[in-house]
């Protein structure tokens, strides 16, 4: 375990393919394809993102990515799901199965090294059961270490028909962890405009983070889920700079629960956890400033382009929010 005072660096952005998941998903796979020219692309349901090869990249191979992380400074590493593998919206048998495979590998690849993974448990949360039953499997047998989601549901983040859920995750003692899917899912971007350009993650990703901080505080989750630690990637997208608007409506409309109405929009946002893996200096520190550096922690996206060049103080000094978030050194 991490002690209290370690000057280590834990990672808990981190996300990893496994070669046992492919095709798990019924027809909507996941798969890696070669194309006629010689291309290789990954297919979920009917979208491709073309090129795009995991194999001998540290998202695939294990090896790879210790050695990465030795060169940036991370000692620990929350493994979590490829959110475009969430399959939130395919038939439930289908993604039970997938769910199922997926945290067998995951715990097979913590048990090889404990000392440098924990790992992230995915859900068929089109399956409120399948999924209270599956994240208690995870947990109790598979000892993984958390719980990973996506932003995007058959029904709302709020949704009373989530709570038993909410509730058995709280009494796991493990945090919820939340990471949007590409806009869509397996179906491509819900609004076909953000087809061009990576607008699907440079806008359609913060859309829904910030989708998910309103339904979880507006929404009433963090209040009737007080014990639930939730996490939210990429700093909650871009509700800190919508702060003001969110506050202001909030006290002006009656949809706006009793908590909030009393004490601001303010006060249930400090309930959430946040990646800080935000780019930009001013970025990173609005959300600092507003949430207060307590709720922060570090994530690198290792492996994709906006992974940091190494870890520093700052990563440092997030250490112990990430060892009170993970239930470590207790």
């Amino acid at each position: 375990m991490i002690s209290k005072q370690s000057n280590k660096v834990i990672d808990l952005h981190a996300h990893i393919v496994f070669s046992e998941t492919m095709n798990r998903a019924g027809r909507f796979g996941p798969e890696l394809r070669i194309d006629t020219d010689g291309t290789v692309f990954f297919r979920f349901g009917g979208y491709q993102i073309k090129p795009m090869d995991y194999r001998n990249t540290i998202f695939m191979d294990v090896d790879m990515r210790l050695e990465e992380m030795q060169r940036h400074g991370i000692d620990l590493q929350l493994l979590s799901p490829n959110p475009l593998t969430f399959f939130h919206h395919i038939p439930e048998e289908d993604a039970i199965n997938f769910c199922l495979s997926q945290n067998d590998a995951m715990a097979n690849v913590v048990l090889r090294h404990p000392d440098k993974f924990m790992g992230a448990a995915a859900l068929p949360i089109q399956s409120i059961d399948a999924s209270i039953k599956e994240a208690q499997r995870a947990v109790e047998q598979l000892g993984l270490s958390a719980i990973y989601i996506g932003t995007n549901f058959p029904f709302d983040i709020h949704d009373p028909c989530l709570d038993h859920l909410y509730a058995a995750i709280a009494e796991l003692n493990v945090p919820l962890f939340m990471h949007p899917a590409s806009s869509g899912g397996p179906g491509g971007p819900d609004d076909p405009r953000l087809a061009h350009f990576d607008l699907t993650l440079i806008l359609g990703y913060a859309y829904e983070e910030t989708i998910a901080v309103a339904q979880l505080v507006l929404g009433g989750v963090v209040d009737r889920h007080p014990n639930l630690d939730i996490c939210i990637s990429h700093g909650g997208g871009v509700a800190s700079y919508l702060f003001p608007k969110f506050e202001g409506w909030s006290k002006l409309r009656d949809w706006s629960p009793a908590s909030v109405r009393e004490h601001g929009f303010e006060h249930g946002l400090k309930k959430l956890w946040f990646d800080i893996h935000v780019p930009g200096k001013l970025q990173k520190q609005m959300l600092v400033d507003l949430v207060g550096i307590e709720r922060c922690v570090y994530g690198t996206n290792l492996g994709g382009w906006d992974t940091p060049t190494e870890a520093d103080a700052f990563a440092r000094s997030l250490t112990p929010n990430a060892e009170k978030l993970m239930r470590l050194g207790t």
